[in-house]
């Protein structure tokens, strides 16, 4: 199991991170072979070819000798490593147990595209927010040459799987999720400015225009089949320039920029963020609007008044102001989100091949329609999304 372990010191000093981690799960290590994982795929998806298996054995494998290349301490024998199926981002993800318990300590290795900006700084982010007191994994190695990381793994429950519980139950969990995004949204921007450098780029105006004609182009051109002069049409209505100029003119904080219930993991019922290599300054209405019309979880309206309440309440008793707009702020970014989103199924499912988002579409749009409608100059965009 681990060999020598009282004999290197030096690199226990040298790694206390790594050192930590193995350290908790030797007590777990039982008799094992290695175990590779292909989980059955989730609705939408395609199960992989004998070929693909293949592939998949043989790199699960060498992420397995890396692993172990980094973490000498554990024995190779008694590691159990399986893929997660992780939305449509573009990393793959590991989960990677120590022994045959299943309640036992792991980690989560994590395998990013080089190419993608974002991607490269997702350890100075977390190692930002847990220095800050906001609940993230633990980042235990990076390997950035490799594009790999190693984090600690918060268990299988997010927000997202407690859905069907009782308001009561997860009323808890929201608020403990709303606790975590007040703590980043609360950062002074003497401490945001050094991590400048690691982040995308701010919502500004380019941006909220962006996402606007990502839903024009993705969600009613490749979806819907709208024709592309209706859909310039409806994308040139000055309302929608104008709710892009406003919104980027206020007061901006950092923003998780995807906080809905998949990106929240319950762990001895606190919640903790993960996903947030696209945290920016924004809105803090956005990440509000993500959690409260997150097509992933349909919350009543009596709920989400709660929800809301809570949030304003806790803003307040950390002095901040909750001007008259705020129910304004809330729907423009509801739409801009909700947008954002539909753009996002409709690619992710039509172009890369991930259909289980398109059935995320007609709840999304629902509430897209219901946002458009009360929001001043948009007339001709609600009277449209009504006869979808």
């Amino acid at each position: 199991m681990f060999c020598g372990w009282a004999g290197l010191p030096g690199w226990c000093r040298r790694h206390p991170r790594r050192h930590n981690f193995v350290a908790g799960c030797r007590n777990y290590f039982q008799k094992s072979a290695l175990q590779l994982y292909c989980p059955l795929p989730k609705k939408g998806q395609r199960h992989p070819s004998q070929h693909g298996h293949l592939d998949l054995t043989m790199r699960t494998a060498l992420l397995l000798r890396q692993t172990r290349m980094h973490f000498p301490r554990l024995d190779v024998d008694q590691i159990k490593i399986r893929p997660i199926e992780k939305g449509g981002s573009d990393r793959k993800f590991y989960r990677i147990h120590c022994g045959a318990d299943p309640a036992a300590a792991g980690l989560i290795l994590v395998k990013y595209n080089l190419e993608r900006e974002e991607n490269r700084h997702y350890v100075e982010i977390a190692q930002f927010l847990r220095k800050h007191g906001i609940r993230v994994p633990e980042i235990y190695f990076h390997d950035p040459a490799e594009g790999l990381i190693w984090i600690e793994d918060l268990g299988e429950r997010d927000l997202y799987s407690y859905q069907h519980e009782s308001w009561l139950v997860r009323r808890a969990f929201y608020e403990s999720a709303l606790d975590e995004i007040i703590k980043l949204h609360g950062l002074p921007e003497s401490v945001c400015v050094e991590m400048k450098e690691h982040l995308p780029a701010e919502f500004n105006a380019a941006l909220y225009r962006w996402e606007q004609k990502y839903f024009f182009q993705n969600c009613l051109g490749r979806y819907f089949k709208v024709s592309e002069s209706k859909r310039k049409e409806l994308a040139a209505l000055p309302g929608l320039r104008e709710i892009a100029k406003h919104l980027a003119s206020l007061p901006r904080v950092l923003v998780h920029r995807d906080f809905q219930s998949q990106n929240i993991i319950i762990q001895n019922r606190q919640a903790n963020l993960i996903d947030f290599q696209g945290m920016r300054p924004g809105l803090p209405h956005y990440d509000l609007a993500s959690l409260l019309y997150d097509p992933y979880v349909d919350l009543a309206e009596a709920e989400r008044t709660e929800v809301i309440a809570y949030y304003r309440d806790r803003q307040r008793e950390n002095g901040i102001t909750i001007d008259g707009d705020f129910d304004l702020k809330l729907r423009l970014c509801a739409m801009q989100r909700l947008m954002q989103a539909l753009g996002a199924y409709a690619f992710l499912g039509l172009v890369k091949g991930h259909k289980h988002f398109l059935e995320y579409i007609p709840d999304a749009l629902r509430s897209l329609r219901a946002a458009v409608a009360k929001i001043d100059n948009l007339q001709p965009l609600a009277s449209f999304l009504g006869d979808l």
